[in-house]
């Protein structure tokens, strides 16, 4: 009995592993593509990319199909562009240019299903997510769901595995390095420096119909950027797993390991998983040199429920710099310092009445809690009594 009931969970498990997600709409110009049961569904494959119908959504486009059933390969034509689309493998024709996915298109049950927004890219519409109605969104003409074509100006756009772990970042290249279909954009400098990074609509991660790792995690691991090997330093994600982000070298800086987990960093996520994403977000990323990966500066920039916010710190330790600011100077180096003594506090308490809310520190930088053995403890309000505050 304890065999059977072993076995029929095991094949429960590997059936399930195939059932597919299925994406809910298709919109091309603000018109929803029909599907049917016999024309076939859309589904969410393996990499987390829409798989649709080949004929019916690129009739819907309105382009004009063929079949090459010797080679595999599905075509589709319009306004003078032709796209290939072989049967699986990781790239899409276009115009006789080879451009790389993250994807491959395939045959299930009969019908061929290509991976869309690589497809309908190439006919030049713009691609988007909809995670409020699981829609993909498409536009082809008046208007983008994401950042206008002229401000990829100068950058070469390029597709990057999002569990790429190479450290190594092309120069002057923009990619996309939203999981899934969610559309953020990476810029990186003449020096393969990581300089900014864009999004209208942060989607934050569903651990529900998205493949996340018992650790919150997409990917096991985080690209090794010049500069992580470093005892003092996090595999820092400029968005975050939990915003959408994945883990290539384009969405990955050397991170100060305090700011990155407790600190200011640690602090704008958790901000923006609390009010359900955000939108019009924007990362600006400054290093001392042309020559080092390790940023000194981020200037964030980002709409909270209506609310602009800013955001700007250092790649420090906050806790280090903190100390330097608010503990004074020992006059007497015979005199050790005591919980009873006397700190300039005026940096951190805004109002001036000689008391620091759990909100002032952490505008200061500091991490929480605060426990009974840091000097601020001192000047908070420990309502429970229990030794630590904004626990």
């Amino acid at each position: 009995m304890r065999k059977t009931l072993s076995a029929i969970i095991v094949t429960f498990m590997l059936v399930a592993s195939f059932i597919p997600v299925y994406a809910t709409n298709i919109s091309i110009d603000k018109q929803n593509v029909q599907f049917t049961e016999t024309s076939g569904m859309p589904f969410i494959d393996s990499a987390n990319r829409t798989q649709v119908p080949f004929r019916q959504t690129m009739e819907a486009f309105g382009a004009t199909v063929s079949w090459d059933s010797a080679n595999k390969i599905a075509t589709a034509e319009k306004n003078g562009i032709t796209v290939q689309v072989p049967i699986g493998v990781s790239y899409i024709i276009k115009d006789g240019q080879q451009i790389t996915n993250d994807t491959a298109a395939l045959i299930k049950d009969g019908r061929t299903y290509l991976p869309i927004r690589a497809v309908l890219e190439a006919f030049g519409a713009s691609v988007s997510w909809d995670g409020s109605t699981q829609t993909v969104v498409a536009l082809t003409t008046g208007g983008t769901t994401t950042a206008a074509n002229d401000s990829f100006e100068g950058y070469k756009k390029i597709v990057v595995n999002g569990g790429d772990m190479s450290g190594s970042r092309e120069a002057n290249v923009v990619v996309d390095i939203g999981y899934g279909d969610r559309e953020y954009w990476a810029f990186t400098n003449a020096y393969g420096q990581l300089i900014k990074v864009t999004a209208k609509q942060i989607i934050l991660q569903d651990d529900v119909t998205e493949p996340v790792k018992s650790n919150g995690r997409y990917y096991n691991d985080e690209a090794a950027v010049p500069g992580t090997e470093l005892s003092n330093y996090d595999q820092g994600h400029v968005i975050a797993d939990s915003l959408g982000g994945v883990s290539n070298a384009y969405n990955i800086t050397p991170q100060e390991s305090t700011m990155n987990r407790y600190g200011d960093q640690a602090y704008m996520e958790k901000s923006i998983r609390d009010a359900g994403g955000c939108t019009d977000f924007e990362a600006i990323i400054t290093y001392p040199d042309t020559t080092t990966q390790i940023p000194s500066h981020y200037h964030y920039t980002y709409t909270l429920k209506g609310n602009v916010i800013t955001e700007d710190f250092d790649n420090v330790n906050p806790d280090e710099v903190n100390k330097t600011i608010s503990e004074p100077t020992q006059s007497d180096s015979s005199q050790s310092p005591t919980s009873n003594e006397s700190h300039d506090i005026s940096t951190i308490d805004k109002n001036g009445n000689g008391k620091v809310t759990i909100q002032e520190a952490k505008d200061a930088g500091f991490p929480m809690p605060i426990t009974k053995d840091h000097w601020l403890y001192q000047y908070m309000d420990d309502r429970d009594g229990d030794g630590m505050v904004g626990e």
